[in-house]
């Protein structure tokens, strides 16, 4: 007898606890930080005092990271604040005068120019860059690669702020030879529609090295649209969230394929437990791998993990080193390219 408890719980159960499920998943809204901003006629820059902080959740965006540092601004009161490695906060107040204080730190403390490849990492929807540390982790210890984290209020705004945000976090590394992503679910949106403006502006980027894809909602997701009617849901999951559960049609024409190579990893729940009741087919519990795959794609390949953790993985971790290094997951001959469609003739 297989090792699968069936759920036997009515229909509209069973989509609710679904529901819980999403807000359990995305638990760190309840943990935003509430710090005041400073007062609108204040024109003297705040005084440098250190102060602890919970490095932002839902409310802040980078749009500096250098190194561990980085410069936030806050999505309601559109203040801006610098913060170390360890979250402390050293001043706040205009872009100019975080960046002002920064150079000068940059001086004080003999921070190295980043240069040479750099991989940027970002996180998925109702997350933070907490959820992508032992991905940066591994990535720094295993490679040469200078590894940098963004965090964005991924509930707070929809696709085209957050890549506008990236595109700041990108223009602040001017020395770096050559930039690679490696991004979780709505991470992998963002960045296609940072690539989709830069190439319709035709704004000149860095060198672009490759891309890894982890769970990408890149066919949108059925699983969202599924609560696009509920409105406890879509206050949850904001802007973005909606944008993939009731505008998906629009957002998918401001996705670009990258030009750049580019490979997919799908997860696959073993569902030994528990099944999903509103996904069909192989998924994470999330996204099906049918939703992840994206014509263009160098390679594919499906690994036993569920959505929430595929970025957690050890084999996740091994075969995206291997794929930023190579470009192939295991090896050239096991290459799963997604060859693009050919147009039919008339």
């Amino acid at each position: 007898m297989p090792n699968k408890l069936l759920l036997t719980v009515t229909q509209p159960s069973r989509y609710w606890f679904v529901a819980l499920a999403v807000l359990v998943g995305i638990s760190g809204l309840w943990t935003a930080p509430v710090e005041a901003a400073p007062p609108a006629n204040q024109k003297k820059p705040s005084p440098a005092i250190k102060f602890p902080t919970l490095g932002g959740t839902q409310f802040w965006t980078d749009q500096v990271v250098f190194h561990d540092w980085r410069i936030q601004r806050n999505h309601l009161t559109r203040h801006y604040r610098l913060l170390d490695s360890k979250n402390y906060r050293h001043t706040w107040g205009s872009f100019e005068h975080c960046q002002k204080t920064l150079k000068k730190l940059k001086t004080e403390l003999k921070l190295p120019a980043i240069e040479g490849k750099v991989v940027i990492v970002l996180h998925g929807l109702g997350r933070t860059r907490n959820s992508m540390n032992t991905m940066k982790e591994y990535l720094q210890k295993h490679s040469d690669y200078t590894v940098l984290s963004m965090s964005y209020a991924s509930t707070r705004a929809d696709v085209q702020d957050h890549a506008q945000s990236l595109a700041q976090v990108i223009k602040g590394l001017p020395q770096a030879k050559e930039i690679s992503f490696v991004a979780h679910s709505l991470g992998n949106l963002v960045i296609r529609r940072y690539l989709h403006d830069a190439k319709t502006r035709k704004v000149t980027g860095p060198t672009l090295g490759s891309i890894v894809m982890l769970a990408p909602p890149n066919q949108g997701s059925a699983m969202a649209r599924r609560f696009k009617d509920s409105k406890l849901i879509r206050t949850v999951w904001g802007p973005s969230g909606d944008e993939i559960a009731s505008h998906w049609p629009t957002l998918s024409r401001q996705l670009a394929v990258p030009g750049c190579p580019f490979g997919i990893l799908a997860g696959k729940s073993e569902k030994t437990v528990l099944d999903n009741p509103l996904i069909t087919g192989g998924d994470d519990l999330v996204v099906t791998v049918a939703e992840t795959r994206l014509a263009g794609a160098r390679d594919f390949l499906v690994v036993p993990a569920v959505h929430t953790y595929l970025m957690d993985h050890p084999q996740v971790h091994r075969v995206t080193l291997r794929f930023l290094e190579h470009g192939y997951f295991q090896s050239e001959s096991k290459r799963q390219p997604i060859k693009p469609v050919s147009p039919k003739k008339p």
